[in-house]
């Protein structure tokens, strides 16, 4: 099973949370270009919110196509998740690539069953979708959400998705997940992802997150403590959680490739994941240093 897995918390951390991950240098040089395009596959996105572009989004069809309308769960993390990477500079949100195009395709139903706390899905639609929007062009794909339960037939298939995502040279960034566990996951564990953990301003990974051999040895860290970004109405939201991490890693990717459009798939990946890093040996990945990478980048 999938879900989306949004932590709420009251307190912003403003442009804090940017410098963390040595962003904000990298979002002075650029905003993105729109020939590099972002998958979003999560909730409905609110298009017509007045600070995000709705000229850069286009929704891929699916079983949840549509605008938002009652601005539940999932429409609120679709939204959410879509201000941290394309809302307009100078907003709420950490806006880190407005320049971008986004492709949404949404695999949560705005309208949760009853019984359920988050909007959920499962693992043959999520691998049908990261096919669909790889073959749509995108070059990265955020997936902020986690696999819930234990494996299942659908990993077969999730696999097969990102290893579809790997020969169209699509960049993977995946949620480690919220409960605080030591594993992986169908996701997770595949090589071409990204897990991505969520970390406190004090440089510390959030005991919420989910680590493990494979998140410590491919992944990163980035904030995800009390982070603002757009709500489905005009009042902020403010969020935590490894999902609200991922799009940190998601736009700095977004903004490299923007810098540096001949680059590989596999030369921008490798700069994001190990600019200035050791040799990873702990279950806990290390914070991203998105400078760091442009400036590896550079000198190539």
């Amino acid at each position: 099973m999938v879900e989306s897995s949004p932590r709420a918390d009251q307190l912003s951390s403003g442009s804090a949370c940017l410098d963390l991950v040595g962003l904000s240098p990298l979002m002075a040089r650029t905003s993105g270009r729109p020939e590099i395009s972002i998958a979003l596959i999560d909730g409905p996105v609110a298009t017509n919110h007045p600070d995000l572009p709705a000229k850069n989004i286009r929704e891929i069809s699916g079983d949840f196509a549509g605008s938002c309308n009652s601005g539940n769960t999932a429409c609120a993390h679709g939204t959410f998740v879509a201000g941290v990477l394309i809302a307009r500079r100078g907003s709420v949100a950490p806006a880190i690539c407005p320049g971008c195009n986004l492709l949404v395709r949404p695999i949560f139903a705005e309208e949760i069953p009853e019984g359920e706390v988050v909007p959920r899905s499962t693992a043959e639609q999520l691998a049908e979708a990261i096919i669909e929007v790889t073959d749509a062009g995108a070059r990265i794909v955020n997936l902020s959400l986690a696999i819930q339960g234990p494996p299942s037939r659908g990993d077969s298939a999730l696999e097969q998705a990102l290893n579809h995502a790997l020969r169209r040279g699509a960049v993977v960034v995946a949620a480690a997940g919220n409960q605080g566990a030591v594993g992986s996951s169908a996701i997770t564990r595949h090589p071409w992802t990204i897990p991505v953990v969520a970390y406190d301003l004090r440089r510390l990974p959030m005991d919420i997150s989910n680590l493990g051999a494979s998140i410590g040895r491919c992944g990163l860290g980035a904030p995800g403590d009390a982070i603002t970004s757009l709500g489905t109405m005009a009042k902020p939201v403010t969020m935590g959680g490894t999902s609200v991490a991922t799009p940190f890693v998601t736009g700095a990717v977004a903004l490299m490739w923007s810098e540096f459009p001949n680059a590989t798939a596999a030369q921008v990946r490798s700069a994001v994941t190990q600019a200035g890093m050791r040799r990873r040996t702990t279950i806990v990945p290390p914070l991203m240093n998105a400078w760091a990478a442009y400036q590896a980048m550079s000198t190539v």
